[in-house]
């Protein structure tokens, strides 16, 4: 993806089954639980970058004594900034007290995050702020063990406001408004209020105080709780939670939008966000890792009792397609083959635009990311050159030895046409000064275009369009091509995102400005007033009955009208310039991503109620000029 676009959080479980000498025996570490947790979030690191969290509990700890331990960074690399000081306070209490390196019950009570449960958290800054306090995991502290509870999810919620309002109706008084601050005082409530029950009811049986403390952590029902808490959520999550008796949860959304993964055997359980993690830091085969059903629950007891269950019921499986396109990890082998699908079935559409003349083509990607893809397409010149050699050799008799050596040579042209290699910083306000700086934020690969030759390059997706305008265009006009041919491995992306991707408003989506300029080239301007007037009454509707008003400004146009109308707005500035913006189509992205079928991006049918609201406020926001966020 070209257009810088914040994205996503990413989460990591860890609960160790063992007690902590069982590793140092076998693994040689009684540290094992914190390297591995530092593994699963580095190789998470793709999921954020603007913060990374770590959080741990300590198991049958002596009152009096620390048990929870957390820490956050919003540093440059905050996962090695993080561990870092991790890494120096364990050295440090090492250091001053070196006989303890092998005891470890005095190691662990003397050594803070050396602990058997786990919860990690890398972020982008996205609904909130992003200072440390906005930082996962977010902790809920209180001085009876089983009400602490720390939280960390990759989720945005589209009724954030029903949600909040619903707290002060409790008699809450939340302290933030955010996502997170409310999800975890909405599983506080239930959490507090489980606790009261059960201790009110072993009071009658004649317990004492702490003899009712023990049995509270035993028999705390959490998926009891989850299915309270969350039974009026609306969105895209995967929450991570720890209670501080060591009680620990990951509750899926009931229509799968956000990944979660797990593996368990008899030393340990753990559940990430992305499965290549989890394959790389544990180092086990990819068909041991399950992916955790929507609506589902894994909660494990602090006693090591494990089990999946349904907490919320299932809805119609909605995977986020834009996960398998970009966001996640492209060393997952289903990934691997969905995106190198998506670049093979683009290719017809790309060989029609070039008159089937590989000869005076030269293929190449921007960014690295589309590299699978194009890995794809070129799969699929391949196949076509193969097929149309047979063709050569089998339909004429008598080629010399020379004329079949000729056939046989032609390859499809691959150059490596552009590198990100430096971070250019723009000092000078300027736009001219600035834009000129931009224009030069990838370098390129000069002598290998000529000007008969066709460029085709593909993208993973177009957003903005801001750096595809800017930069890339700019920068592949230098080399004087004949015609450029821009290729989206992605279908146009019409619609804002509420589940967890930053892309909050209409106006900055460069298909919805082709749009509006196609409805101004036909002189259909009065279906935006029409547009905003419906979205503003729907939105005294309830969630459950609204519709999104806001198709009707696409189902104008084909998809390939639109396409041309991008490739005007984003080329208007080239002088003499040939260049054809190709995108995939929402047959074909199904047919490369048949799992994940979460595509409201490009369709606008949005998985839960809450999305319609969104998109319809989203127009609102954009025809009265208000800047602020549709959720």
């Amino acid at each position: 993806m070209s257009d810088a676009i914040k994205h996503e959080c990413g989460i990591g479980h860890i609960r160790l089954l063992k007690p902590l000498e069982f590793y140092k025996k076998k693994y040689g570490s009684s540290f094992y639980g914190i390297n591995k947790m530092y593994l699963l979030m580095e190789k998470q690191h793709n999921r954020g970058q603007d913060g990374a969290g770590f959080a741990s509990i300590k198991l049958d700890v002596q009152p009096g004594k620390r048990f929870i331990s957390r820490i956050r960074s919003t540093e440059k690399e905050p996962i090695q900034d993080v561990f870092g000081k991790i890494n120096e306070r364990i050295n440090s209490e090492l250091k001053s007290n070196p006989s303890i390196v092998d005891d470890i019950e005095k190691l662990k009570s003397k050594v803070p995050y050396l602990a058997e449960v786990l919860l990690g958290h890398v972020r982008y800054g996205t609904f909130g702020g992003n200072s440390v306090e906005n930082v996962h995991p977010f902790l809920r502290q209180n001085n009876w063990k089983h009400r602490n509870l720390i939280l960390a999810g990759n989720f945005n919620m589209t009724n954030s406001n029903e949600l909040f309002n619903s707290l002060i109706e409790l008699g809450q008084h939340p302290k933030e408004y955010t996502d997170t601050v409310i999800i975890m005082e909405k599983i506080g409530h239930f959490l507090d209020d489980a606790v009261r029950k059960m201790y009110k009811d072993f009071k009658k049986e004649g317990l004492n105080k702490r003899e009712c403390s023990s049995l509270i952590s035993e028999k705390l029902d959490i998926f009891k709780i989850l299915k309270k808490a969350s039974k009026r959520w609306d969105g895209g999550y995967v929450i991570g939670g720890m209670l501080g008796h060591g009680d620990s949860f990951v509750l899926r959304d009931p229509n799968g939008i956000r990944p979660a993964y797990y593996y368990n055997d008899d030393e340990v359980v753990v559940v990430a966000s992305e499965r290549p993690a989890i394959q790389t830091a544990f180092n086990v085969g990819q068909k041991m890792i399950k992916e955790l059903d929507p609506g589902n629950a894994i909660v494990i007891k602090s006693n090591g009792a494990t089990k999946i269950k349904s907490v919320i019921k299932a809805k119609e499986n909605k995977s986020c397609s834009f996960e398998r396109i970009y966001f996640s990890r492209g060393n997952d082998a289903d990934i691997y083959q969905e995106r190198k699908d998506l670049g093979k079935l683009l290719m017809p559409s790309v060989l029609e635009e070039i008159n089937y003349n590989i000869g005076k083509t030269v293929f190449s990607y921007i960014p690295n990311t589309a590299e699978t893809s194009f890995y794809g397409m070129i799969e699929s010149v391949e196949e076509y050159l193969n097929s149309r050699k047979s063709e050569e050799i089998i339909g004429k008799k008598g080629l010399s030895e020379e004329k079949i050596k000729e056939i046989l040579s032609v390859r499809p042209r691959i150059e490596k046409i552009a590198v990100k290699d430096v971070k250019l910083r723009t000092f000078i306000t300027e736009d001219d000064s600035r834009d000129d700086l931009v224009e030069h934020v990838y370098d390129i690969t000069y002598g290998v275009v000529n000007k008969k030759d066709t460029l085709v390059i593909i993208d993973d997706s177009i957003v903005r369009g801001t750096t595809l305008k800017k930069s890339i265009l700019k920068m592949l006009d230098r080399l004087d091509p004949k015609k450029i041919v821009i290729v989206s491995s992605a279908p146009q992306i019409r619609y804002p995102d509420c589940y967890g991707i930053d892309m909050a408003n209409l106006e900055s989506l460069v298909a919805f400005n082709a749009a509006l300029e196609l409805l101004k080239d036909r002189g259909m301007n009065s279906l935006i007033k029409e547009v905003y007037e419906k979205c503003k009454s729907e939105l005294e509707l309830e969630d459950s009955k609204m519709k999104n008003h806001v198709k009707a400004i696409y189902d104008l146009f084909s998809a390939e009208e639109i396409s041309d109308k991008i490739t005007e707005l984003l080329s208007s500035h080239l002088e003499k310039r040939d260049v054809k913006i190709i995108f995939q189509s929402i047959e074909n992205l199904h047919k490369a991503c048949p799992n994940s079928t979460g595509d409201w991006y490009f369709t606008g049918n949005y998985p839960t109620p809450g999305g319609n609201r969104v998109v319809n406020t989203a127009f609102v926001n954009f025809f009265e000029g208000n800047k602020k966020r549709a959720y």
